[in-house]
């Protein structure tokens, strides 16, 4: 049996102990056997507690609890049922494709986690249910596109990596969970200073951490007095997954006071960069050990990589009535949206027994159901608008042909990905006397490449025609329910006013008006500075336009498409 998975084993063990205290795990790990024998091994330590599993997508009534509606309609009376979380109290929910979860699910699951109860106040019913559980967050993603939600992640004492596990690696008995009892017995005030201090040393901004290493080391006491070993353990299991920097190392010597003017700040706090005491250097020590090889050069690559594509429209999410992925139900009239059966009946059931008028029937007939319009709920439906980015390239001058060949570039690229994020590319040439439409917003590869092949380049530089060209064709994408993204490549420097004439002095203020335009219109912009070096002129359009600045003097058409990329 490997080391790693031993560790495994520690954690579901102390997870088991005490799931609420802990707050649960978060897992990283793909479909597969070791991800579900480590869950069995989970269960069997958990016993006959219960344990529950969260459907993706899982509504709030089922989540919460609320209205029976099936007994409340035979009853006659409104009758509450549990959700899924005052089921799993005592236990665990296994929450599965957790890096998906809604930031409403996440923000209802760290509120029970915070007060050990659910609140469930809905169909006209408040009511409140124990639920005392702990998380399983089973974290499916590839790459660093999509993590679990920080508010639940942060409110979890283990965070537990099983990629690297091998099946082969989790054969052989598990070892003997013996207690060391080596040290003396720490002072608990003493223990949570040396766990703050270490948390510090190692990047944690979370005051949590601490807190949950402190009740890790509880459990690894048993019951006896925590001692040094059982701190140190904790540190290793709580401390050690989150650090998000390697401490310095005790060997260094520590700069002179008159190198290190700020060593000792004037409001008396703590320099997390000065000796550590005894206890916490042990515990740093002990705790850089156990940090695994690759975990810094990891946080580093996702810090710094570029977002990557994903499948899918990536527009702003915009209302629908009637398509798209339902998003809850309200009140409203059924000209105006599809009927929401289920909450249409659940609205109506605590009033059957008001609305029923006197009859001969007996007491245990069926009547029918009394439905008014005040009780109709319609579905709400919300899906991504399509996005388009509109390229703006200055033609004109010297280098026109260099910055247009870069822009050609970037476009197919772009447009290559269109097929899989399903958005569209456009492009405005401006150079001369005016500006035009060269490609209108499309897919379509071929009619892209014929368009762009066909572009002139040369002249002057009337930069106000083309933003208000851009502006156009934006505010026309967004009147059919697009998102525009307006991408201008240019160095700043107009030379040719609106209306054609010659002239620095008023080709700059019809520019820097456009560009205000542009900034009152709300649309999304990004500024490329393609002059050999910044140019002052370009900084100051981008700020009238409240556009993203990007000098690339040397920019080729795939860091440009990279930068576009992450700046979308």
């Amino acid at each position: 049996m490997s080391p790693a998975w031993a560790n495994a084993l520690r954690v579901a063990r102390l997870a088991a102990l005490d799931p609420h205290g802990c707050g649960g795990v978060l897992v990283r790990a793909g479909a597969g056997p070791v991800r579900d024998l480590w869950l069995d091994h989970l269960a069997s330590d958990l016993g006959s507690r219960p344990t529950r599993r969260l459907p993706v997508g899982i509504a709030d009534d089922r989540l919460l609890g609320g209205l029976d509606l099936a007994a409340t309609l035979a009853a006659g009376r409104p009758i509450a049922q549990s959700g899924l979380l005052a089921e799993a109290d005592g236990g665990i929910v296994v929450v599965p494709m957790a890096e998906r979860l809604s930031s409403g699910t996440a923000a209802r699951l760290a509120a029970t986690l915070d007060a050990g109860a659910v609140r469930a106040e809905r169909d006209g019913m408040a009511a409140r249910a124990p639920a005392r559980l702990g998380l399983i967050l089973l974290d499916e993603g590839e790459g660093d596109d999509a993590r679990v939600p920080e508010t639940l992640a942060d409110r979890l004492a283990f965070r537990l990596d099983l990629t690297g596990i091998a099946w082969g690696d989790t054969s052989g008995a598990a070892p003997d969970e013996v207690r060391p009892h080596l040290g003396d017995p720490d002072g608990v005030d003493t223990a949570i200073a040396d766990l703050c201090r270490a948390a510090a040393h190692l990047g944690i901004a979370s005051l949590r951490a601490p807190l949950m290493a402190m009740r890790v080391a509880r459990l690894l006491a048993g019951g006896a007095d925590v001692t040094n070993a059982d701190v140190r353990a904790a540190a290793c299991l709580v401390l050690a997954p989150r650090a998000t920097r390697l401490p310095p190392d005790a060997e260094e010597p520590q700069a002179a006071p008159a190198e290190r003017p700020d060593a000792s700040p004037p409001d008396g706090s703590p320099d997390p960069d000065a000796t550590l005491e005894a206890g916490a250097d042990s515990l740093v020590e002990a705790t850089r050990a156990a940090i695994p090889p690759d975990l810094l050069a990891r946080l580093t690559q996702a810090a710094h990589a570029p977002p990557a594509p994903k499948a899918g429209r990536v527009g702003a999410a915009m209302q629908a009535p009637r398509t798209g992925r339902p998003a809850g139900t309200r009140p409203g009239s059924l000209r105006v949206g599809r009927l929401a059966l289920l909450p249409t009946l659940r609205a109506a059931a605590p009033w059957q027994r008001l609305r029923a008028a006197p009859t001969d029937a007996p007491s245990d007939a069926l009547l029918p159901i009394q439905v008014r319009s005040a009780d109709f709920r319609i579905t709400r439906f919300r899906q991504r608008s399509e996005t388009t980015t509109i390229f703006a390239v200055d033609a004109s001058g010297s280098s026109a042909l260099e910055r247009l060949a870069e822009a050609k570039g970037a476009v197919e690229l772009l447009l290559a990905e269109a097929y899989v994020r399903r958005d569209k590319v456009a492009l405005v040439a401006f150079r001369g006397t005016g500006a035009e439409v060269v490609l209108a917003p499309t897919r379509a590869l071929a009619r892209a490449r014929r368009g762009l092949g066909a572009l002139p380049g040369g002249g002057g530089t009337p930069l106000a025609a083309g933003l208000d060209a851009a502006a156009e064709l934006a505010h026309s994408v967004r009147r059919s329910g697009g998102t525009p993204v307006v991408v201008v490549l240019t160095d700043g420097r107009a030379n040719v006013a609106r209306s054609g004439v010659p002239g620095r002095a008023a080709a700059n203020a019809d520019a820097l008006n456009a560009a205000a335009l542009l900034r009152a219109a709300d649309i999304r912009t990004i500024l490329i500075d393609t002059a050999a070096r910044p140019q002052d002129t370009a900084r100051h359009l981008a700020d009238a336009m409240g556009a993203r600045y990007l000098p690339l003097p040397y920019a080729d058409a795939t860091a440009m498409s990279h930068a576009i990329r992450s700046a979308r």
